[in-house]
């Protein structure tokens, strides 16, 4: 059998996103494992952004790569940080921060760094949407060097037991 000596974890850095470090981190507790957390921005969306005076002048101030990967590096620690209490049982935890578009980058790293395994948290997206774009798990699925694990996050039910439900199950009682 084989082990997993190396686990990546992309993250959006969102609540979703969540449930696919605590997951990698508890593989990587179980397995001993390195813990690869990885962060991609779109660096195109964020080059420019307007200065306080735009309405007056329309300037545009150009953000610099480094910059760019600095705040992504640093919006990383921050999301990391609710884990920090969770990290004792793991041996390594490397977060990274690149800039591009996202699928691509996620499978290049996979790549370089050579995991064994990836967690992936994906978003729940309605069904035009899905029949108009593949989401990010799906773009790697078929291209990742390893294993891509789907961990879904827990959400809340719906509708309350009792009240407001759907039609085809009949009548609630109690109206």
């Amino acid at each position: 059998m084989n082990t997993i000596k190396r686990i990546l974890v992309p993250t959006d850095l969102s609540e979703d996103s969540r449930a696919g470090l605590r997951s990698g981190m508890s593989l990587a507790a179980q397995n001993n494992s390195e813990l690869l957390v990885l962060h991609v921005t779109q660096a195109l969306q964020l080059w420019q952004i307007p200065d306080e005076l735009c309405l007056l002048d329309n300037q545009w101030i150009k953000w610099e790569v480094d910059r760019v990967h600095s705040e992504a590096c640093l919006d990383l620690n921050r999301f990391l940080e609710a884990h920090r209490q969770d990290f004792g049982n793991i041996p390594a935890i490397r977060p990274k921060a690149v800039l591009g578009p996202v699928a691509p980058r996620i499978i290049e790293v996979a790549y370089s760094a050579e995991v064994d395994l990836i967690v992936m948290s994906p978003k729940p997206h309605g069904a035009v949407r899905r029949l108009f774009s593949r989401s990010i798990t799906d773009q790697i699925t078929p291209e990742a060097p390893s294993p891509v694990l789907s961990v879904r996050p827990t959400r809340a039910q719906r509708y309350p037991q009792g009240r407001f439900l759907p039609v085809f199950q009949g009548i609630p009682q109690g109206f």
